[in-house]
């Protein structure tokens, strides 16, 4: 039914001029009944063009909003099997041969001071990912209804980590230092450079590191959130979702 639905949407987009009578015609060969409200589109199933695409920015909200709580707190990252931070792969070996020398805790303060940031850096993301759900145009919304249990989601990541990591990255930034994370991280560089076996000096980004994983990690929160309200009637928390993901 949602597939008719969204044909008889998509002949709206492509025959304003001629749109009631058009969608008669479309209506009688779909077998589905349609009828125009106060300019708005609908068909049998009750939904317009207008609830489909603000359901699936409500989705996108929600997944957000699900996703910052679970790791906006305390080992939200560090406490994570999945999520839990680590050093970035161009300083795993830094790690390992601190460790080898009996200077594991130094490494140790390192990674908590990062996972500890990236959980702090997620109390500011929600207006920056809220801000690019409202930028998507109603047709991407339209579009998307009708997708795979995270295609949204997918379409959101594709069309915004670019600018989202770049809106992130002072938030990350700040983090970082007023946790201290930047001052572990610089100590364990700084001491195995110094050490007469380190013969490429290495020094990651730090900064871009931590949004990048941010990100991705949020990402997965939100994907998980709208695989749930496609799939799980109990996750369509309100009357809108109810009423287009439940069709």
């Amino acid at each position: 039914m949602l597939k008719r639905t969204m044909l008889v949407l998509l002949g709206v987009f492509c025959l304003q001029a001629s749109q009631a009578q058009f969608l008669k015609k479309l209506g009688d060969k779909l077998g589905t009944k349609t009828t125009t409200t106060s300019g708005t589109t609908a068909t049998g199933t009750n939904i317009t063009e207008s609830e489909a695409g603000s359901a699936i920015k409500e989705a996108l909200s929600k997944g957000v909003t699900a996703g910052i709580a679970k790791l906006n707190k305390t080992d939200g990252f560090f406490g994570s099997d999945i999520y839990k931070l680590l050093l970035p792969p161009d300083a795993v070996k830094i790690g390992n041969t601190l460790r080898s020398i009996g200077l594991g805790s130094q490494v140790d303060k390192a990674i908590l001071q990062i996972n500890r940031s990236a959980e702090k850096a997620m109390g500011y993301a929600a207006p920056i990912f809220v801000n690019a759900i409202k930028q998507m145009t109603l047709t991407d919304a339209l579009n998307l209804v009708k997708g795979g249990n995270n295609s949204a989601t997918e379409f959101f990541k594709s069309k915004t980590t670019d600018q989202l990591k770049s809106a992130f990255s002072p938030v990350v930034k700040k983090s970082l230092d007023s946790t201290s994370a930047t001052r572990y991280y610089t100590d364990i560089v700084t001491t195995y450079n110094k050490l007469p076996t380190s013969f490429n000096k290495v020094n990651p980004d730090l900064q871009d590191y931590v949004t990048t994983m941010a990100v991705t990690a949020l990402f997965d929160q939100i994907g998980k959130e709208e695989a749930a309200i496609r799939a799980n009637p109990a996750a369509r928390t309100t009357d809108l979702l109810k009423k287009v993901f439940g069709k």
